[in-house]
């Protein structure tokens, strides 16, 4: 049996919305091209003759990040508690598989949304990388995706860019990637659902720079949806991708357009905001209000459901790649529901709302909810791999080519320590392209959540096990940031690394992974930028020198301050080299061959101290 494509649903967005947005100074247009409500009533919407209650399906996913091919390794599994007590990992994941299940959940459901919760682009593996998002954007289309937020992805490539999502168009560099059947260029027609940034204005209007709501509507029933990214964003994207815009906090936000919502009559409401938490388990089925309401989530969104308003009825979350399904008292300290589904298409969240007629409210002690994985044992939509084919042919070229060996799996993204052994082959791969450029460089340092992925053995096609493939590389390091090199001094290296575990990094640390050489504890049992044991930083073996100049190789993002790291931002006599995509596979050119494979890293360059 195979999942075909279904019909457009009620409450679709049926309008086009025309390319604009040519110059940041005009995206503030876009909040006024989206139309207030995408849906159509199909009903007289009265309540007369009609059960008081209808059960309306909140289907829910976020973190995509284009993966619309099954993520490799760990990145593609989800970890799921047996009855037993035991743990079991799934494979899960991928577009084709994603549709099937969202499409096999809605039947039966007359009633039924689906919403996003930001990142569904940006940060790619290359057969969507490669072509700036066009076929995620394409298959989200497909996959009949009502609304989502923004996320701090969706900036990756500037306000600019996000506005061609939103109306469409060909890339102002690279053009029309595909074309029609006469042989010309083919129009990127851009998303048909919107995009929602309530919290991100023009510095210069102080206009949103897309629709802050958006209002599903079916037989009378209304839903509205407030969609917010990260008050932080400016902090862990490139600067030039959010130049001119304004971030504003979440919470105060939410309640602005709650309080608009509700004086247009639409009672029901669910916020959709890139920004999450970490649950007490690493299983997706775990039961999060065990311990009692709220204690199985910790991390920024608990302290943000607990400010937004009741208004709200629930709350899809995003940003930390975790699964939850949580209740979280509102202001008024009755429980509402939070939730999130992982990343990469793994999982989706069923969330049944139960909505009143009368009040046109939702019964909120009525709203279930539970993440369901995205199984790789069922059909796959052929809509879906016909979508992977067609881009497929296009990426092949390049994305089957050889660029390196290695004899195991190399852990990056999912290692799940401070320190990884991809970090430290990542590392290593950048202080050897700076000394390229100067003999004289130090060291290197890598942002973690620059690694989006693992390098995986297993052959993903038809290259042979252990050989890196230019798309496996890609996918490990989509952001084609440049290796900087500059002056810091070691005061300002030891003043760097204590920013990892401190100030807006305390309560989430952002390890930075190093080149060979350099080592130190971290003492967790400590707090704040004490964790950084300052006497144990050496370079070589020797104790770094506060009085001394060193030449540090890092990426444009973290040259710029980025992660939270300023200290970094403040370096001198800056040296831009070639993008991190190519010093890494140069490297792996340089050192691995098919007799003579790289193996992992040992991971010990940072001492853990428990």
């Amino acid at each position: 049996m195979s999942a075909t494509p279904q019909p457009r649903r009620p409450g679709r967005r049926a309008t086009r919305v025309l390319a604009a947005a040519a110059s940041l100074a005009t995206l503030g247009a876009l909040a006024a091209a989206l139309p207030a409500s995408a849906g159509q009533d199909h009903a007289d919407g009265g309540t007369g003759g009609k059960k008081r209650t209808v059960d309306v399906q909140l289907l829910s996913f976020n973190d995509f990040h284009g993966n619309l091919q099954p993520p490799a390794g760990s990145s593609g599994q989800v970890t799921e508690k047996q009855h037993d007590g035991t743990e079991k990992k799934i494979d899960a994941g991928g577009v084709e598989y994603l549709a099937t299940s969202l499409r096999t959940a809605r039947k039966a459901h007359p009633y039924s949304v689906t919403a996003a919760a930001g990142d569904l682009i940006g940060a790619s593996p290359l057969l969507s990388g490669l072509f700036h998002d066009e076929p995620t954007i394409q298959a989200m289309n497909k996959l009949d995706l009502d609304v989502t937020s923004v996320g701090n992805h969706e900036f990756d490539e500037g306000a600019k860019e996000l506005a061609r999502m939103q109306n469409g168009g060909c890339h102002p560099k690279d053009g029309c990637f595909e074309k029609d059947k006469k042989g010309k260029p083919k129009k990127f027609e851009g998303a048909d659902y919107p995009y929602l940034a309530a919290n991100v204005t023009n510095e210069k209007t102080g206009k949103p720079i897309l629709k802050p709501y958006w209002v599903w509507k079916h037989k009378g029933v209304k839903v509205g949806f407030i969609g917010v990214t990260l008050e932080g964003t400016p902090d862990i994207v490139s600067a030039e991708g959010i130049k001119g815009l304004k971030f504003h906090d979440e919470i105060k936000t939410v309640n602005k357009y709650a309080k608009i919502l509700d004086k247009q009559g639409v009672k029901s409401i669910v916020t959709l905001i890139h920004e999450g938490g970490s649950p007490a388990s690493q299983t997706y089925n775990y039961d999060c209000d065990s311990p009692g309401a709220g204690d199985g989530i910790s991390g920024p969104i608990t302290a943000i459901a607990k400010g937004i308003t009741p208004k709200v009825d629930a709350l899809v979350t995003g940003h930390t790649h975790a699964a939850y399904v949580c209740t979280i008292p509102d202001p008024s300290g009755k429980p509402r529901m939070v939730t999130s589904a992982s990343s990469y298409g793994k999982l989706y969240t069923d969330t049944t709302l139960t909505y009143d007629r009368r009040t046109k409210d939702i019964v909120r002690t009525s709203v279930k909810s539970a993440n369901h994985v995205v199984s790789r044992a069922q059909a796959k939509a052929p809509d879906m791999t016909s979508l992977i084919n067609r881009w497929d042919k296009l990426a092949a070229p390049i994305a089957n080519r050889p660029v390196g060996y290695i004899s195991a799996d190399i852990p990056g993204r999912g290692a799940g320590v401070p320190e990884s052994p991809l970090g430290d082959l990542i590392a290593d791969a950048q202080l050897a392209h700076a000394k390229s450029l100067d003999p004289e460089a130090d060291l290197a340092l890598m942002n973690p959540g620059g690694i989006r992925s693992d390098l995986v053995h297993k052959a993903s096609g038809s290259e042979g096990d252990g050989v890196v493939t230019y798309g496996e590389a890609f996918t490990v390091q989509p952001f084609s940031n440049t290796v900087n090199l500059v002056d810091l001094t070691g005061a300002q290296l030891v003043t760097a690394l204590k920013q990892q575990v401190s100030g807006a990094n305390e309560a989430s640390p952002k390890i930075l992974q190093v080149s060979d050489g350099l080592t130190y504890t971290l003492d967790l049992t400590k707090s704040g930028a004490d964790r950084v044991v300052t006497g144990s930083i050496k370079l070589n073996g020797k104790a770094l020198d506060p009085a001394a100049t060193y030449r540090v190789a890092l990426n444009a993002f973290l040259a710029g301050g980025g992660d939270g790291l300023p200290e970094l931002g403040k370096g001198t006599k800056p040296l831009v080299g070639a993008d991190d995509l190519k010093a890494f596979n140069d490297y792996l050119a340089a050192n691995s061959s098919a007799d003579k494979p790289i193996a992992p890293p040992k991971a010990d360059r940072i001492t853990i101290v428990k």
